[in-house]
């Protein structure tokens, strides 16, 4: 006989979040760098209101349960407050990537059937670029005042502060099944259209739980956290809502994200925690060693999107930050991996530790993984084995949007990465399927290729990508940018590899380039890359 427990129940809600910080942390401040130049305040308590000012706003024009509500912004107060308000009445904020192509920006927003959309003026001109292909749409808003809204464009217009103004903020948050989506962000499709991922007010919220653990993110009300991942990349990584789960200082660092402008704005606000791709770390750290500048309060810098370079790491630590290596994708919402210590980490040397630090991590609680051959049997935790890296948990997407059916595999989500497992759960990705390099039937690790081509002084940035070759199918080549004013050439590179990898894996050349293609959330585009030099050793 089933014996039902006898607990208080109320759904796990995103409004229940802002709800609880604008109570119990009222006055902490959420800082905003905003496009318009300028830096705005303002605290828990006036996001909450102006959230519900939104909701009523959007109740008035008929936007309900399900309906999608597109975002074109960078990270700033008026964006949290969409983050807040659309969901706290049971529509969808669904955030799009201004960096992809506009032929995809058009498919995902006529794919997610954005009733509304909102955008920061920055991306006006994108707006008009593709607001006559987009017949869903019933209205555009612009996040600004009424007095900034331009004297001529392609499309109606309405001011973000003039939509909310009418209405006070005396707004009861509605309860619903915890089960409902909250919030749509797509994959960058960089091969074939871009795929919906949709999140519901229980996955967010437990994974906002999960990554504010100790051993997680360790997130806490001492805290002033400054998402530089943007918010249209997988919700900021959920900080903007684990921020305000525990009370922190929020810092929203807008458009600017070169080392300069992240520097002052970190100092200016006491920043001592954040959380980007590596590129925006180079660029930090960069201008910190140009300077001479070291860290006064920014202590932790999460680094996921891509792995993190041990060069990178060791440069963050040298002008006073700790790099954090996570993993996530997407479909994980995104968290899946965090590298902190475990039980007898302590104990081991610097070289032992350093070896661990440079893994993804062990899974966040809530989370389980397995690595599994070819033949879909699971492989040992020995950290040797590599294998398929499958994960599934209460945050991991069970089926892309719009589509029939699901995307898992016997109940596990394939991720797409192929990694080891070490016996006390480190887990270290070695390749992304499609970028493992197959060479005379033995398997080498393009990122491992990579990691020592940064590690070398005069190499700003390097990519090793699979060229066909007559003879062994495929052998690495790796395209570098040289540090400015260095002159290093192939042959240099080359010989630094020497005892750091067997010999057969040592790449056949070195290319130079001036910059290396980026994706549009911060990762070099190998696909470009492969078009481009992927006949290299066939000439």
């Amino acid at each position: 006989m089933e014996l039902p427990g006898q607990m208080m129940y109320a759904p796990m809600l995103l409004s229940s979040i802002l709800e609880q910080a604008a109570r119990h942390s009222a006055e902490v401040e959420i800082v905003s760098r905003r496009v318009e130049g300028d830096v705005h305040r303002y605290t828990y308590r006036d996001c909450h209101t102006r959230s519900k000012q939104l909701a009523q706003a959007l109740d008035a024009r008929g936007i309900g349960a399900g309906d999608r509500i597109g975002t074109l912004a960078w990270n700033g107060y008026r964006h949290m407050e969409l983050y807040f308000g659309v969901s706290g009445i049971g529509a969808v904020c669904h955030t799009i990537n201004p960096r992809l192509f506009p032929e995809q920006i058009v498919y995902i927003i006529n794919h997610s059937r954005d009733r509304f959309v909102f955008f920061d003026a920055s991306f006006a001109s994108l707006v008009e670029q593709i607001a006559a292909l987009c017949p869903h749409v019933e209205k555009w808003v612009m996040l600004c005042d009424e007095a900034a809204l331009p004297n001529a464009f392609a499309v109606p217009l309405e001011s973000y502060e003039t939509l909310i103004a009418g209405h006070d903020g005396h707004f009861t948050w509605p309860s619903f099944d915890e089960r409902q989506a909250a919030l749509l962000c797509y994959t960058s499709g960089t091969t074939g259209d871009p795929k919906g991922v949709l999140y519901s007010h229980r996955s967010i919220t437990l994974m906002c739980y999960g990554s504010a653990l100790p051993d997680t993110l360790a997130l806490s009300a001492t805290e002033t956290i400054a998402p530089v991942v943007p918010m249209f990349h997988v919700n900021a990584w959920g900080l903007p809502f684990s921020a305000t789960l525990v009370g922190a200082k929020l810092v929203l660092p807008g458009a600017k994200l070169d080392g300069e402008s992240l520097c002052s704005l970190f100092e200016q606000e006491g920043v001592t925690m954040s959380a980007g791709v590596p590129t925006v770390w180079l660029g930090f750290v960069d201008y910190m060693r140009r300077t001479g500048k070291t860290s006064t309060t920014f202590r932790r810098a999460v680094v996921g999107g891509a792995a993190c370079p041990p060069h990178l790491a060791a440069a963050m630590a040298e002008v006073g930050v700790k790099a954090v290596h996570a993993w996530g994708m997407t479909e994980l919402s995104p968290l899946g991996t965090v590298c902190s210590g475990s039980r007898g980490y302590a104990g081991k040397s610097a070289e032992e530790q350093a070896a661990i630090e440079a893994k993804q991590g062990r899974a966040v609680p809530g989370i389980d993984l397995k690595i599994v051959g070819s033949d879909g049997a699971e492989l040992p935790w020995d950290g040797q084995s590599a294998g398929d890296l499958m994960a599934r948990g209460h945050w991991v997407a069970d089926r892309y949007f719009g589509a029939e059916h699901s995307a898992l595999d016997d109940g596990w989500f394939p991720t797409g990465d192929v990694a080891t497992i070490d016996p006390d759960g480190y887990m270290h990705i070695t390749d992304r399927s499609k970028d493992v390099i197959k060479s005379g039937g033995e398997w080498i690790s393009s990122i491992e290729l990579e990691n020592i081509a940064m590690s070398h002084p005069e190499i700003e940035k390097a990519a090793c990508i699979a060229c066909a070759h007559p003879k062994w199918d495929e052998r690495p080549l790796i395209v570098a940018v040289r540090r400015e004013g260095s002159s290093v050439s192939a042959r240099d590179v080359l010989d630094f590899y020497a005892g750091k990898v067997a010999k057969w894996c040592v790449p056949d050349d070195i290319v130079f380039v001036d910059d290396l293609p980026l994706t549009a959330t911060g990762k070099v585009q190998k696909l470009t890359l492969r078009q481009r030099f992927g006949g290299y050793f066939l000439a």
